[in-house]
């Protein structure tokens, strides 16, 4: 059956959506259990019953709409929260394509035999405790003292923003038990990079999707007067970060190139033109393809922070915020994928993904594989964030076909 989805309304699902959490400045703020977020929430429910799906949410609020069926599910999905001012693609490209290709599905009454399920995870964004908390719920990867000690980007401890909604910390720690067995998951996404556009290509099937290390840290000096403490005399936490960060930075492009380190902000204290530093706090994210290549780079960077601290007097220290492991796509989606593209006459190229989904927390239950659409100029996490509408409308029809020939 060459059935395919129905461009106009998922076009129109997305511009709906896009309206709730707009800010001022034309992005969009729409973190996880905001008043936005939770009117997105609803918006999305009524969606998915109006597709005709059976609706249904688990303890830490990933939201689902499922065709029954017999046997392990085949699901597909992703996020509907975003970055603070961030764009209207990331994640919901994959949410409402998947709500797209099931509604067509049950439109067309096609017959399937395995259940089908489209899923919304909760905070991939990382706004509340780390990143993913919704398909790390969902998978039981979730760690409660995480949950009970880290504070969200906003300042206040989860517990506190949890109070104004249906969740709770036992919810979110039970989410797995509602689980139902799992034989695939397939999340469409936008590349976030600028390969697919300058290779010309409609459509990306990932192999590998990076790990990433997430930290805090300081180096501690001593402040003094800016115009008489001599150079040699100067314990500057801020020429510490500087070295760090032109060391670190200068050893993962030399020895490592693909892999990324970056420091992401930094907080210099006191922060006057007359004193110099005495503290730098700031965050630290590297990412590889590679869990050896982590490893080495963790050890390289502990050894650069230990000879700047000797050298300039400096005390460091650190905090891990966030870690995932790198993982490997299915070979049998990537192969069902690229048959698709070629039936369709779709160009495709296989790549990686620098960037962490919910796909890769899945990855410990089930069979996993991304598509990737491209993204104007490469840009994402930002109101700029744009896409082809005839570059989705073919991700989805492949995910249509994928679906059906895994559901059958």
């Amino acid at each position: 059956m060459d059935v395919k989805i129905n461009l106009e309304r998922l076009k129109n699902n997305l511009m709906e959506l896009s309206k709730i959490g707009k800010d001022p400045s034309g992005g969009i703020s729409r973190p996880s259990f905001s008043k936005a977020d939770l009117e997105a929430r609803e918006w999305l429910k009524d969606k998915i019953s109006c597709a005709g799906l059976c609706a249904s949410q688990d303890g830490a609020g990933n939201i689902f709409g499922t065709l029954e069926g017999k046997g392990k599910t085949v699901m597909t999905g992703s996020h509907i929260d975003t970055v603070i001012n961030g764009g209207m693609f990331d994640g919901t490209v994959g949410v409402l394509s998947a709500l797209e290709c099931l509604q067509r599905i049950k439109e067309e009454k096609i017959n399937h035999t395995k259940p089908l399920s489209m899923v919304s995870f909760t905070d991939e964004e990382g706004n509340l405790a780390g990143d993913f908390l919704g398909s790390r719920a969902f998978t039981g990867l979730i760690e409660r003292e995480i949950l009970e000690k880290g504070k969200t980007q906003f300042g206040p401890p989860l517990k506190t923003i949890l109070e104004n909604t249906e969740f709770s910390i036992d919810s979110i720690m039970k989410a797995s038990e509602q689980r139902p067995q799992i034989e695939a998951f397939i999340e469409i996404h936008i590349e976030q990079g600028p390969l697919l556009e300058t290779e010309d290509k409609f459509i990306g099937v990932v192999e590998n999707i990076a790990g990433k290390n997430l930290w805090t840290c300081l180096f501690q000096g001593q402040a003094g007067h800016a115009g008489t403490t001599p150079f040699e005399l100067r314990h500057d936490a801020f020429l510490g970060l500087a070295d760090f960060a032109l060391k670190g930075t200068q050893y993962v492009a030399k020895e490592h190139y693909g892999s990324m380190l970056t420091i992401g902000n930094a907080h210099i204290h006191p922060g006057s033109f007359s004193i110099i530093p005495n503290r730098v706090e700031f965050s630290l994210d590297f990412r590889s393809q590679s869990s050896q290549t982590l490893k080495e780079i963790e050890k390289r960077v502990l050894g650069f922070a230990k000879d700047i601290s000797l050298s300039r007097g400096l005390y460091f220290d650190y905090k891990v915020i966030d870690k995932t492991e790198p993982v490997k796509t299915s070979a049998r989606l990537k192969e069902l994928m690229i048959k698709f593209c070629k039936e369709l006459d779709y160009s495709y190229m296989t790549l990686n993904s620098g960037a962490g989904h919910d796909a890769q927390i899945l990855n410990s239950v089930s069979d996993t594989g991304m598509i990737f659409i491209p993204c104007e100029d490469g840009i994402s996490h930002s109101p700029q964030e744009g896409i082809k509408w005839e570059d989705l409308e073919k991700a989805a029809n492949v995910l249509l076909r994928v679906l059906l020939a895994l559901s059958a």
